[in-house]
């Protein structure tokens, strides 16, 4: 694993979770409907966890624990993207592909926390 690897995982979570508060809205439409409460408030709550991940990360005495929770953080929200792509199936054509591709690209994702957390925790 790269040594800017676990930043630029760190990087990508805290712009994920500063998106959140920017442009709630467009998150607010991932939100399973099966989910109690409002979206507006899973929006805010991922969006901390996204951010608490990502300082989590940063750190290298905690990088390890935080890793591994942002592997199960992106499988957690693999369904938002479902519903995305089930709900952009009728979009253009642009958007339609972008919804399916995010679904596949989840994988990557957690093998890249899961590769943080294991150099993380050689380090240690």
């Amino acid at each position: 694993m790269p040594p800017r690897s676990p930043l630029l995982l760190a990087g990508l979570l805290a712009s994920a979770g500063i998106a959140h508060f920017a442009v709630p809205k467009m998150f607010d439409e991932l939100v399973p409907r099966a989910l109690p409460g409002s979206p507006r408030t899973w929006t805010r709550v991922s969006g901390v966890a996204e951010l608490a991940l990502a300082a989590g990360i940063a750190v290298p005495a905690t990088r390890a624990p935080a890793a591994k929770a942002a592997a199960a953080f992106f499988v957690g929200v693999f369904p938002a993207n479902v519903k995305m792509a089930v709900d952009w199936r009728h979009r253009p054509a642009p958007q339609r592909t972008a919804s399916l591709a995010r679904l596949p690209l989840q994988v990557p994702l957690v093998l890249w926390a899961r590769g943080v957390a294991r150099t993380a925790k050689e380090q240690s």
